[in-house]
Parts: C-alpha cells; structure tokens; sequence
C-alpha cells in the first residue's frame, strides 16, 4: 500500500487527489486518484493550482516571493538597458503582478508578459526564467521609448496593445484595457519612485527547472 501511494505521488498527476478503496471480497486494498464509487475513502488532497493571470485579473504571488523580490534584478535591467527602474516596475506589476510563471489567456508569459514572437525578437531563451524575461522586457520596452522618442505613454500603450494599433491610432488607442493600463502604470510607477532601496536586496533564486 505504501509503495503504491508512493508511486502515484511520484509519477501520477501532479494535481490530484488520492483515494484508498478496500475491495469487499479479498479486503486488498487499493490506491486510485479516479475512484468509480462512492465507498472510496479520501487519504492526500491536491493543493490548489496557482492560476494564470492577465491584466484584467487579480495576479498571484508565486509561493515565498514578495513585490521586493526581483527588484535587484529590476535594478540591474534598468540600469544596463538606461530604462527607468519604477517604469519597469510599474510594467510588472501591471502585467502579471509579480508572478513569474504567469500566462495569459492570449499567451503571454512570465513577469513582463512576453507574447512567443516579442520573445523572440529581443532573444529571450527561457520566458519563465525572471532574468531571461525581464531582460527581455526591458530591452522591448526600450526599443518602444526609442522608437516613440522617450514618450512613456506611447511606449506603454504600444507595449499593452502593440506599436501598429498605436500609430493606427496616431496616439493612445481608444481601447478600454489599454487606457485603463497606461492609468495604472502611471499610478504604479508614481508609488515605486517613492521607494528607498534596501539596504538588503532581496535575490530571487530559480531553478533551471523554473
């Protein structure tokens, strides 16, 4: 019986529950995570699965992570990519609210929400990995300053919506996400200028593994 129970938490789906079930005949005693009946008595309960997030909903914080942990990384971007540091922020709070295995219901994925072909464009190797990703991020949302001569607004508008609805547009979008995103990054942004480094930067350590 502990063998089996062993092999299913080892090689069964990593999101399910395990059931016991004696057998009325021989009384074995069997293990199962799909019970057929009723009599099925419950032995481990899954743990909930953390869900996707997007901009429109409420983001969750990986286990054991804060808003402060991947600000030495942040901090690194920003200075190398010469981008401001509470922008990038900002951009990663709106997005996937400091969840770095975030994935949209459109795709995007990891803290800056990089859609498969921006990460392609700016190299990103591994989405989920916060370095790759916010290096990535960063470098795009460069490219988006550069490209709309250092106007924030333009360049977070084209990074929520993209830079052709954005000269289409010949300015912000009239759409609502995007209005209301580019609101919010200025509100986020605002809050992260008024903070003081810490004195102990708090290093966010992952596994290639994610």
């Amino acid at each position: 019986m502990v063998a089996a129970l062993g092999v299913l938490l080892g090689v069964g789906p990593a999101h399910a529950h395990i059931y016991s079930l004696r057998d009325p005949e021989t009384g074995a005693v069997m293990i199962t995570n799909a019970p057929s009946e009723s009599a099925a008595r419950l032995m481990v309960r899954e743990a909930p699965r953390p869900l996707p997030v997007s901009p429109l909903s409420p983001s969750r914080l990986p286990p054991g992570s804060t808003n402060q942990a991947f600000d030495p990384l942040i901090r690194e971007m920003a200075r190398v990519y010469d981008v401001d540091y509470a922008l990038v922020k900002a951009i990663i709070k709106a997005e996937s609210g400091f969840n770095h295995r975030a994935v949209s219901p459109k795709g995007a994925q990891g803290l800056m929400q990089l859609m498969p072909a921006t990460a392609a464009q700016h190299q990103v190797h591994d989405v989920f990995k916060p370095r790759d990703n916010i290096e990535g991020g960063v470098r795009h949302l460069k490219w988006l300053l550069d490209r709309y001569n250092g106007n924030v607004d333009l360049a977070v508008a084209a990074y929520n919506a993209g830079h052709q609805r954005v000269e289409e547009a010949g300015g912000i979008p009239n759409i609502a996400e995007t209005r209301d995103y580019v609101q919010r990054v200025r509100r986020y942004r605002e809050n992260y200028r008024r903070e003081r480094p810490s004195g102990r930067g708090i290093v966010y350590i992952t596994s290639a593994t994610h």
